[in-house]
């Protein structure tokens, strides 16, 4: 799971696109706090900007991110949640790669097969892959697919015909966005719509009658920009944003289905948000409603009688908790205080990090918990890791008795397109029974929602031009999209322990905290110098390189 964006301003002068993608990604940073990146593009030369850590750090509360740091009419950005790879500082994102006519590429998803991507950019493309992921390894298939074309100046049609190749080759979940430099945005998707993608539309600022264009993973970064007639875009479909121009759509592929992730709705997705027509804030009410009904047949109205209260583990479960107490008639209580200063533990990179970060970021009231019945609503178990934590936090606040509920089935198998949920052995439900999951977590008892129930509670929350058939639900039976190379999952095992091992390609420079990357996906001019302010003012100091790539670096 990773956050993406791209905007092209309409009017050509404008120099302002580094600070709208700026601005955007602090709508879109729950969806990675690895790494952040934006760039940008201004008379066919291209800005850069990304490093380790969340968009205030490295882009330095928007100092980065200026007119006069990053001039651009048009440019793209990313959040790195990482996956495939490793958290190396050259992994961040946009990747960027110069021919064909300067690509620049920031990915949302995953690919399973990327062994064999490797292979044919080693010894038949005969492209150089720089770092661990698979994301660069989709870059270089659609810069090869456009070499392959022979011209010296590519056009729309181009750009299609060259995407037909990316299909072809790249088997898993993608949305992407890109860049080619002078020329234009493109937007793209997989054929089975897993990972999300949308556009909308705003009057240009500063040229009468022109349009700015703005792509992003989520609708909420373009409501809150002043973006409208929000479109999704389609599965196997592209879009392209040129230059002065209007959208030209495209359907490369077939579509195959159109079945977002399931997840991004029990969890990834902000609840103002709206993706492919369903409503994330109604679809979460109605889990609420179906694991109240769920809890009835579990427990009966004897055991639905003895609860005193209902507690929301923050935040994505509050909406349902909420509507579950209402359905239930019972007390909400937000005794779970959450600390808005540390991440998502359920996207921090190791499973000691977050074990440690739980308390940090949540603290409970222990007066709502002593000698209550209480029962505990969380979105998913994954791990246990969090919710083990939080049993025992509500065991010291001297509860009667603990009910945990999940508003989503029991995760049972990894996730393969773009969310780290570790592999099948660290999972809580795989293999193991009801019994000996309670036995673990150390509750009382343990509710999952139904698949049935929550593939429901999401198409139940659709509006009238919804197009989605299902959902992808891998992770819940095993049974995913697209096909899965036999020894994938055994190479997703051995990625993971060797992940525990490996050690970040970095040196520090002496006596300072600026961040030197070792390995690279791109030039590299190393940290701005700090002793001519001139220097970091102006551009024109750095005319010697077409790409400027200033990484996050300390003061």
């Amino acid at each position: 799971m990773c956050g993406v964006s791209a905007i092209l301003l309409g009017d050509p002068d404008a120099t302002t696109a580094a600070v709208d993608l700026h601005e955007a990604q602090y709508f879109l940073q729950h969806r990675g706090q690895d790494a952040a990146g934006i760039a940008v593009c201004q008379g066919g030369r291209v800005y850069q900007c990304k490093g380790l850590g969340m968009a205030s750090k490295v882009f330095d509360e928007g100092k980065r991110a200026t007119e006069a740091a990053m001039p651009g009419f048009m440019g793209i950005a990313h959040l790195r949640y990482p996956t495939a790879g490793t958290s190396s500082p050259s992994e961040a994102q946009p990747f960027f790669v110069n021919s064909p006519y300067g690509l620049s590429m920031g990915v949302n998803g995953n690919l399973v097969n990327a062994p064999d991507l490797a292979k044919f950019l080693d010894y038949e493309a005969r492209r150089h892959v720089n770092t661990d992921s698979d994301s660069e390894l989709l870059l270089n298939i659609f810069a090869h697919a456009l070499g392959e074309l022979g011209k010296a100046r590519a056009n729309v049609d181009d750009v299609f015909i060259a995407l037909r190749e990316v299909y072809a080759r790249c088997h898993g979940a993608f949305a992407c966005t890109a860049m080619i430099a002078g020329f234009g945005i493109l937007g793209f998707r997989d054929e089975n719509g897993i990972r999300p993608l949308c556009l909308g539309s705003r009057p240009s600022e500063t040229l009468e009658g022109a349009t700015d264009y703005f792509l992003a993973s989520e609708s909420i970064a373009l409501v809150q920009l002043g973006f409208k007639n929000i479109v999704d875009i389609l599965p196997g479909q592209a879009v392209f944003l040129k230059k002065g121009g209007v959208p030209q759509f495209s359907q490369i592929v077939e579509t195959k289905s159109y079945t977002p992730d399931l997840m991004e709705y029990i969890y990834m997705s902000r609840p103002e948000s709206e993706l492919e027509g369903i409503s994330i804030h109604r679809s979460r009410q109605n889990m609420g409603l179906k694991l109240a009904n769920r809890m009835r047949q579990v427990l009966g109205e004897e055991g639905i009688r003895d609860i005193d209260v209902v507690i929301p583990i923050p935040e994505t479960s509050n909406t349902a908790a909420a509507t579950l107490a209402s359905e239930l008639r019972k007390p909400l209580s937000n005794a779970y205080v959450k600390n808005r200063y540390i991440f998502r533990t359920f996207i921090l990179p190791g499973q000691k990090v977050r074990q440690k970060s739980v308390r940090r970021k949540l603290s409970p009231i222990a007066s709502e918990f002593k000698g209550k019945v209480v029962c505990l609503v969380d979105d998913s178990i994954v791990r246990g890791t969090t919710s083990r934590e939080i049993v025992q936090m509500a065991r010291e606040c001297e509860a009667k008795r603990i009910i945990l509920v999940s508003c989503s089935p029991e995760i049972t198998h990894p996730h393969i397109y773009g969310i780290d949920l570790a592999d099948p052995a660290q999972l809580l439900a795989h293999n193991r029974t009801l019994e000996e999951m309670v036995g673990l977590i150390k509750c009382d008892s343990l509710i999952f929602q139904t698949l049935d129930d929550l593939k429901a509670a999401c198409l139940e929350a659709a509006d009238e031009g919804c197009r989605v058939t299902g959902f992808e639900v891998g992770v819940f039976c095993g049974e995913y999209r697209t096909p899965v190379p036999v020894d994938y999952l055994e190479r997703w095992s051995e990625r993971h322990e060797t992940k525990k091992r490996k050690s970040e390609a970095l040196t520090r420079e002496e006596g300072t905290d600026v961040t030197t990357v070792v390995a690279s996906s791109g030039p590299v001019n190393g940290p701005i110098p700090q002793h001519d302010t001139a220097s970091t003012q102006s551009l024109e100091h750095h005319e010697d390189i077409s790409l400027h790539n200033n990484f996050a670096s300390g003061h």
